[in-house]
């Protein structure tokens, strides 16, 4: 038997088992009870809220065989509905059927008597998608349709829809359902799934959910598809790319440490884990707000995303009077998103920002059981209850910034600006007198901890970034192959060195070309081709310019001493195709690695 899955296997067989919406639901009830049944019904709200559910357990309540309102699950009538082999109850997807002449089919078809039941229920899902001429085709029949006919629309976008259909309907309006609703019907899931859990683990899927009970259910069932009968909540951060809220706490901490060196590592480490920075900068700020309820509030029922014992680590760590400010420059580097092409900079310099206002007291770091924290901890006279490592007196000599004094401008006032880090000069050109070396020389020294000498690009030609032109496509299928052709250590070992691409933005051909790799993240790599992830499409399209692959291509070959094709894809794509990846994988219908052959179009491998 085929795999169905969770959404549609526990979707409520009863009024009683749905999760939110109680005000409709109750609504119904009553008039189901006072036999007040309208002849035409609106179900509107966000996707995953229940319309559809609702409409059948609206059918079921009405062709029950135990009488109107009932819904035993247990009669001829109320299985058939829950199979969708009812004869009575129609499901019309507007989207596929909105034209004038499927609409005069379904009132051809309303004049007859139920075959089975007491009712005839037409369901149309996605009734914005009826274009004006069926809509009005519908409106007379909608007005006064026969005794034994009832109708039921839903639609996400209720504004399309003509005002003359809304008026001939009573329209429900359904919200997102709220997250404790949300989490106890997938407990309840995962009771009869007998499959354990850790609590923050569902607490992850409940915010990618954003409301809606089918995406919460369709990420669980993705989720234990990858997972297994033991669900953490690393395995939801990894297969999101997510960060978690430990990691978030140690980034606000770094922020208030003034730690620029471990705060700049930390977010090359959330690039390289492909962790979204949009996702990440709403979750701090729903941190923040916790922070704010718990300090004016003191009361921990109240939070969401941290403990109380985080809680108070974290208003030790940050100046009370200044996470409004933290909350105002995150809300604004929300706005600016739009506009720029590099978010991952944009975030950068905010969090650069906000380190100036560094509190110098001792702050404990979170760390994930197991790992070492990123950054290094603060000395501090009170012992701490980390383990210190130690350093010689040489090692912090050189680890010191280097001090300078600035002298007053006017030369009048006797006040100058110290303990400022020396900014270090810009690498010279090359000269007779300057040693010149390659890239790879440049980057073996790299490795040995030697010092960065000046680089010689003469290796790679460098020909201008095209901007239009013949572009490399790969299909779902072959991108599928790539995926299951992957090489686990030789993506690791790239995204280990995915940094090293910066040593050359300073040139001004070569530099454009790095720029332009570091704003993605790799995906997959196998032996023939890299996948890089974007953010915006304009550099997914210049990425796949086939004029551009030679130098991109020469690039990553100093990187991964092997040539691969370069392709792009946007994050929304790399989503979908990781969950059919998942899906192929869970029926077992994913390729075989030993035979796969792997075809570009527009481009010979």
């Amino acid at each position: 038997m085929a795999y169905k899955a969770l959404y549609r296997t526990y979707r409520p067989a009863t009024f009683k088992e749905v999760a939110g919406q109680k005000h409709i639901v109750r609504t119904l009830q009553n008039a189901l009870s006072g036999n007040k049944v309208a002849h035409a019904y609106l179900f509107t709200g966000p996707r995953g809220t229940g319309k559809t559910s609702m409409a059948k357990l609206m059918a079921k309540a009405l062709n029950c065989e135990e009488g109107i309102g009932q819904q035993c699950n247990v009669c001829a009538n109320c299985l058939a509905i829950n199979d969708g082999t009812h004869p009575d109850v129609i499901e019309i997807d507007a989207a596929s059927n909105n034209g004038v002449d499927e609409v005069r089919d379904l009132i051809d078809k309303v004049k007859y008597a139920p075959i089975k039941g007491k009712f005839k229920i037409y369901i149309i899902d996605e009734v914005h998608m009826m274009t004006s001429g069926a809509f009005n085709a519908l409106l007379k029949t909608l007005e006064e349709p026969p005794a034994h006919v009832v109708f039921i629309l839903a639609t996400t976008e209720p504004h399309k829809v003509i005002p003359t259909i809304i008026s001939r309907c009573q329209r429900y309006d359904f919200s997102k359902v709220a997250d404790i609703d949300i989490k106890q019907r997938m407990l309840d899931i995962l009771k009869q799934e007998d499959i354990h859990y850790e609590s923050r683990a569902i607490d992850a899927i409940i915010a990618l959910a954003d409301g809606g009970v089918r995406d919460a259910l369709s990420l669980l069932d993705q989720v234990i598809a990858y997972s297994g009968d033991h669900l953490e909540e690393n395995d939801i951060l990894e297969l999101f790319g997510l960060a978690g809220t430990k990691d978030k706490i140690n980034l606000l901490y770094q922020i208030a440490r003034g730690d620029v060196q471990g705060l700049l590592e930390t977010l090359r480490q959330f690039t390289i884990q492909g962790v979204d920075i949009k996702r990440l900068v709403s979750d701090l700020l729903d941190i923040l707000k916790d922070l704010l309820i718990y300090l004016k509030t003191n009361q921990p029922a109240l939070m969401n995303k941290v403990t109380p014992e985080e809680a108070d680590q974290l208003l030790q760590a940050l100046d009370s009077q200044i996470v409004p400010d933290y909350i105002d420059a995150l809300l604004k580097a929300q706005s600016d998103f739009r506009y720029v092409a590099n978010i991952r900079s944009l975030i950068e310099v905010v969090f650069l920002k906000l380190s100036r206002h560094a509190k110098q007291i001792e702050t404990p770091m979170v760390k994930k059981e197991g790992t070492k924290p990123i950054s290094k901890e603060t000395p501090s006279k009170e012992p701490s209850k980390e383990v210190p490592q130690e350093t010689t007196k040489a090692e912090e000599e050189k680890d010191a910034p280097e001090e300078i004094v600035f002298a007053p401008v006017n030369g009048k006032s006797d006040t100058s600006i110290n303990h400022v880090p020396k900014i270090p000069k810009p690498a010279m050109k090359q000269s007779e007198e300057a040693p010149k070396t390659t890239i790879f020389e440049e980057l073996a020294n790299i490795e040995q901890g030697q010092p960065n000498p000046s680089i010689d690009f003469s290796t790679i030609m460098v020909t201008p970034i095209a901007t239009s032109g013949n572009k490399i496509t790969i299909d779902d299928e072959n991108i599928i192959k790539i995926m299951v052709s992957g090489l686990k250590d030789d993506k690791i070992t790239l995204m280990n060195r995915w940094s090293e691409l910066h040593l050359i933005n300073a040139d001004p051909d070569l530099g454009r070309y790095a720029a332009l790799l570091t704003d993605g993240r790799p995906y997959v790599l196998c032996k023939q081709v890299l996948i890089l992830e974007y953010d915006l499409q304009s550099l997914v399209d210049k990425i796949n310019i086939v004029e551009n692959q030679p130098v991109l291509q020469n690039i990553i070959k100093v990187l991964l001493n092997r040539a691969v094709l370069v392709y792009a894809l946007p994050r929304s794509e790399c989503m979908r195709l990781k969950k059919k990846y998942l899906e192929l994988n869970q029926i077992k219908k994913l390729p075989d690695r030993k035979t796969l052959t792997i075809n570009v179009e527009g481009y010979a491998l």
